[in-house]
């Protein structure tokens, strides 16, 4: 299948892409992504070696809505490891929701359900996309559920990152903003510019960075600005609106994904194909356009600068050490 054969090409291909760091992120030994990231020379620590040290581990609890669970922990663990933090990650799932692309065993042994974790509380938390970009808010099985989570997170997370999917999700939870359709589907790596230039968020950052998005959903400058809880950092005069906050930064929204490897779009346009849906060439990403040349990535380390600002400045920085 073809979920099957996308993590044991990301496992490969990972190799070679080599995104070196000597950030401890300590995840429970037997977690499939922990070889790969050990692989490239992330620094993976065990769960004995944790214990032994006299530190507070930033709280991480990432809910994946992806059906390719174990692709989207290695690429979000990746970016996460940039940074000389301790983090413990949690993984959650779905109670409401049959999952049908991954092993129930890994289920049971890496994940939690809402009620193992509502009375505890977090530092920081991601919530990812999902492939549900024509399907109403409301039409969706687990709807109720992820209303529950985005409401808990006002009180048991410190700063929440919404990813794709899960950014036009939280931005009609918390703020009313209605997603609208994009035909055609945004598939491609765009260029982007910085709004907000001074904020940490884009420390280290060129003035343009590059970025994946695959999605056929979208909202406009003008939604965002009609609330004044909400401010636009980063925008794409491709692909729109990019990244938003609100002004207290406990709630990140983004609708690219720098988490992506080299291949995620390359598989996903092979994907639709087998499946007949004649899709667009993903735009500035293959060489020449040609599907046979390898993709050129350049937007890796905005990724990575982007993730590990957000972990330092927004979670670390300002966490209250007693939870």
């Amino acid at each position: 299948m073809w979920y099957d054969n996308t993590i044991g090409k990301l496992a490969r291909n990972n190799l070679a892409e080599q995104e070196r760091s000597f950030m401890p992120i300590k995840i429970q030994d037997a977690l499939p992504a922990r070889e790969i990231l050990e692989n490239e020379n992330i620094f993976v620590m065990t769960e004995y070696r944790a214990m032994h040290q006299d530190i507070r581990p930033l709280n991480v609890l990432m809910l994946n809505l992806m059906p390719t669970k174990i692709v989207t922990e290695t690429q979000f663990l990746r970016k996460l490891s940039n940074s000389p933090l301790q983090v413990e990650v949690e993984f959650l799932h779905m109670a409401s929701h049959v999952s049908t692309h991954v092993d129930q065993t890994h289920l049971n042994t890496f994940y939690k359900v809402f009620d193992e974790v509502e009375h505890r509380k977090y530092d920081g938390m991601i919530i990812t996309g999902a492939p549900l970009d024509f399907v109403a808010f409301e039409d969706v099985d687990y709807w109720e559920e992820l209303k529950a989570i985005m409401e808990w997170t006002k009180t048991h997370v410190h700063c929440t990152l919404h990813s794709c999917w899960g950014s036009f999700a939280g931005l009609y939870y918390h703020y009313g903003i209605k997603k609208q359709d994009h035909i055609p589907k945004l598939s491609g790596v765009y260029s982007h510019q910085i709004r907000k230039k001074n904020s940490p968020l884009f420390r280290g950052f060129d003035d343009v960075f590059y970025a994946p998005h695959s999605r056929a959903t979208e909202i406009t400058e003008e939604q965002v600005l009609a609330r004044q809880e909400l401010e636009i950092m980063a925008v794409s005069a491709e692909a729109g609106v990019a990244i938003v906050k609100s002004t207290d930064s406990r709630q990140f929204f983004i609708t690219c994904h720098p988490e992506y490897d080299s291949d995620t779009l390359k598989l996903e346009y092979e994907r639709d194909m087998e499946k007949g849906m004649q899709p667009d060439l993903p735009v500035h990403y293959f060489p020449e356009d040609n599907p046979a040349n390898a993709p050129v990535v350049n937007w890796r380390s905005a990724g990575q600068l982007l993730i590990s600002n957000w972990l330092n400045y927004y979670v670390y920085q300002s966490t209250p050490y007693e939870l």
